[in-house]
């Protein structure tokens, strides 16, 4: 199965569609496949429920789509840094399910694993809790989270191979590695194809088996969200 595309667009043609759920790698602006972000706006698909563990910046990451309308639904942790988000939010044009950051990437996790549904301790007594299960275990009281499942998974990683297996930089391996797992069709953008063999297999962070699409952006913008420098 060839799963390297020439570019963002062909790897997205076919794939995405109105009213999917896409799940997409990258915390702040790193780690972000900031082409296939990019090519996604450029589809004008609409009607999307967004999972990410936050929305960009305005402008730039999700951002984008939100500017455009194609996000209808936000699954997200933080959303601080979007004023077109707050915009949206407030004015009930977008809806949004906050999650704690942990739980997100579980619920990720958990989803890629087959694993529907997990108790953690994380919101019990909040408005996290709303309408969930509630069990005792231990003497403690745990919520049940549901997993999540995507139709189309965004990943940024730094080296694949042909095959798919990826390994992310540093902090870029953040939510990546669970937003792979999530995905029905997981497309990848990364930094450097490198051949087959090449990648010690000890240092492959996302196996192959979850990779449906590869594209190299060599050179993506890479923006630092809050940029701090040193009074002179």
């Amino acid at each position: 199965m060839k799963k390297l595309y020439p570019d963002a667009a062909s790897a997205l043609a076919g794939v995405v569609k109105n009213g999917q759920t896409i799940a997409v790698g990258g915390f702040g602006l790193c780690g972000i496949p900031e082409a296939l972000i990019a090519a996604l706006r450029d589809s004008g698909v609409q009607g999307l429920t967004a999972i990410s563990n936050n929305a960009g910046v305005d402008g730039f990451g999700l951002g984008q789509l939100l500017t455009t309308r194609q996000i209808k639904k936000m699954i997200a942790s933080y959303v601080g840094e979007n004023k077109e988000f707050e915009r949206q939010y407030l004015s009930g044009e977008l809806e949004l399910e906050f999650t704690p950051q942990g739980t997100l990437a579980e619920k990720l996790r958990a989803g890629g694993a087959g694993i529907p549904a997990f108790f953690t301790r994380t919101g019990v007594g909040t408005l996290v809790a709303e309408g969930k299960e509630v069990r005792e275990f231990d003497g403690e009281m745990y919520i049940m989270e549901k997993s999540l499942v995507a139709d189309v998974s965004l990943v940024k990683a730094w080296k694949a191979d042909p095959v798919g297996n990826l390994i992310y930089r540093k902090t870029a391996r953040n939510f990546n590695p669970n937003v792979a797992m999530a995905g029905k069709t997981t497309i990848v953008e990364v930094e450097e194809l490198v051949g087959i063999g090449e990648l010690d297999p000890d240092a492959i962070h996302t196996p192959g088996i979850y990779v449906h699409r590869i594209v190299v952006n060599a050179h993506p913008e890479k923006r630092i969200e809050q940029r701090t420098v040193r009074a002179q």
